[in-house]
Parts: structure tokens; sequence; C-alpha cells
């Protein structure tokens, strides 16, 4: 697996060379968040606007009226908690081309329940005139740009940082509202539906579970705002067992959320399982370490389609694919969160 540091880093400063328009904001975590090349290459077009996320948001909505593009950047704890209030009435209400880049979404942080994003997706999605995206992997980090700047009015992004593997061909960008379809199958067992790191986790555990008989139709998705996928509703009343959704988020209004809330109007007649946090908040950890107690890895889509198949086909962590674990400290990040 090719393993990525620093891509959004590089990346932003190679797609703004040309877009004048194009400002980096920074709450005074700007090599956290990937943005010091950025201030190092257009220093007049970098503010740091310190530990005032509010006053941030209120005064990109500001620049945005006046013809320019702020990338607002900062943790994305520090973006929805901190500053809804000013999101909604200085940058979703007037629909303004605010782009917000959120960093160490869910449970990619040790820091804790205050640094860890896992109702963000809920919480942003409920706004009027909001489209949320989530990067997973490389290829989706370079990408992301060209698909949020395309957007007319305020977009919330899921970001990745420090160490990422390319999951997918860097031919294959991103695009906006199109989900990714991994694996086909015909007549399923499940339809897989996963977002963010949990495609990965997604991929390890179809692959497995193929070895095994369990047919299993897989699509990534990017877009979480808009969503609209006739096909995989399709494809979900094709199957046998129903839809899995797998996300590095609450399992409340989140992307199981959304797929519940598409079934309920589609009627594909299928059952609904929902892999994520389950209604709780998360203490510090490595990745790993939260993924596994917290019930988002391979090993637990596994355990759940055992549970729904009543079969038990006894794959071990051995057995999958290998993943990259980034070190805590590394030079790829400037802290260890």
């Amino acid at each position: 697996m090719e393993i990525l540091k620093k891509v959004h880093s590089r990346n932003i400063v190679k797609w703004a060379k040309n877009k004048k328009d194009v400002y980096v904001l920074s709450a005074d975590l700007t090599s956290s968040v990937e943005a010091d090349l950025f201030r190092d290459t257009y220093p007049d077009r970098f503010l740091s606007m310190g530990i005032a996320e509010q006053n941030m948001l209120a005064f990109a909505g500001g620049m945005a009226r006046e013809g320019l593009t702020p990338f607002v950047h900062t943790f994305a704890v520090f973006i929805y908690r901190r500053a809804f209030d000013q999101i909604a009435m200085s940058v979703a209400y007037p629909n303004l081309p605010v782009k917000m880049v959120g960093f160490l979404p869910g449970v990619l942080t040790p820091g804790g329940a205050t640094h860890q994003a896992i109702e963000d997706v809920a919480v942003m999605r409920a706004l009027p005139n909001m489209t949320i995206l989530e990067t997973g992997d490389a290829t989706e980090v370079e990408s992301v740009l060209d698909v949020a700047y395309k957007v007319k009015g305020p977009v919330y992004i899921r970001m990745l940082r420090g160490e990422i593997p390319r999951l997918f061909d860097p031919a294959e960008p991103m695009q906006f509202g199109k989900a990714r379809v991994l694996n086909e199958e015909k007549k399923p067992d499940f339809v897989l539906v996963s977002s963010g790191i949990c495609t990965e986790e997604g991929m390890r555990a179809r692959l497995a579970l193929a070895d095994h008989g369990v047919k299993i139709t897989h699509y990534h998705i990017s877009t979480l705002k808009p969503f609209d996928h006739p096909e995989i509703m399709e494809a979900i009343a094709n199957s046998k067992y129903g839809c899995i959704t797998f996300e590095n988020h609450s399992i409340i209004g989140g992307l199981g959320s959304i797929v519940a809330e598409c079934m309920a109007e589609a009627g594909p007649g299928k059952k609904l399982y929902r892999i994520g946090l389950k209604d709780t908040f998360v203490h510090g950890a490595s990745k790993a370490y939260l993924m596994k107690e917290y019930g988002i890895d391979a090993m637990s889509m596994i355990a759940l389609v055992e549970g729904v198949t009543g079969k038990e086909y006894g794959i071990e962590e051995h057995d999958l694919a290998e993943t990259y674990t980034p070190a805590i400290h590394s030079d790829a990040k400037a802290e260890a969160l």
C-alpha cells in the first residue's frame, strides 16, 4: 500500500496557485492542519485568526460577501462546536462560499472528547445550504478541493492529514454526489455503504468474507450531503440480508441515519445494520485501539455478518489484508494528536 505524507499541505499550494480569490484562515493551528506551507508560499493570502473560531467564521462570511473564497482550517470540533451560530447565520443562511476544512474527524485523535468530532455530520447536515464532504484516502484529499470549490455555497470537509494511504486510483478523483463502486455483486448477501477511514476497514472485511462465500456490494461515500443514490437503494432491495453502514461517527445522525432515511422513503424492504459509535463519547487512545474498542474495525464488521448469517467463519485478525498504522509521534504532523 502506498502511504503519502502531508498530502493536503502540498496539494493546496499547487491547487491555489492561480486562484487569487482563495485565502486560507487558521485558528492558531497552522502547522497542525497542514496550512504552514501555504502560509509561507502565499503570505498575502493567509490569515492567522488566533484561537477565536467564532470570529474566524464570521470574518470568513464577510470575505465571501466580498467575492473571496476563504478556506477555514482547524480541527473539526473547533469549527462546528465553537462557531455553530456564526456558521448558521453568517455562512449558511446567506449561502456563502465559505469552505470549512475540519481535521481529526471521529477517532483519528487520541485527544479525547474535547478533540474528537463524533457528531459533526449530524450537526452540520441539519443546516440548510450546507454541503458535507469526507475524504477516505490520499486520492480524495488531492481532489476534494476541486469539488468543494465548485460548490456555490458553504462546504464542510472531513479532512485527513499526516500519513495517508492511497486506496483509489489517482485517475479517478472524488466526484460530487457520486458513490465509488468498490465491488459489485448481482445478487449480494449484503450492501456495504462506508465513508472515511472506515472504507479501508470495510474493504479488509469484505475481502476476508469473500473467501468464505459472502457476497458484498461495496459503495464508498464521499458526499454525505446531498445524498441521492437510487442505485444503492436498488442494490439493497436485491440483497439477501440488507445494508450495512460503516462510519467514523456516531450512528445517530451520520451515514447510518442518512441511509436509514433514504431506505424509509424508498422502501426496499430490507434491514439496516449500522456500524459506528454507539451514542457515546470516546476516550483518548490510538486510532487502532479506539476503532477496535468502539467496534468500528474490520473484525467488528465480520462479527456483525456472522451474527446476521448465523455462521462462524473462523476469520482472525492475521487473516485480514495488512493495514498501515502511523506512529503517534511523526514528522508528518506537528504534534501527537
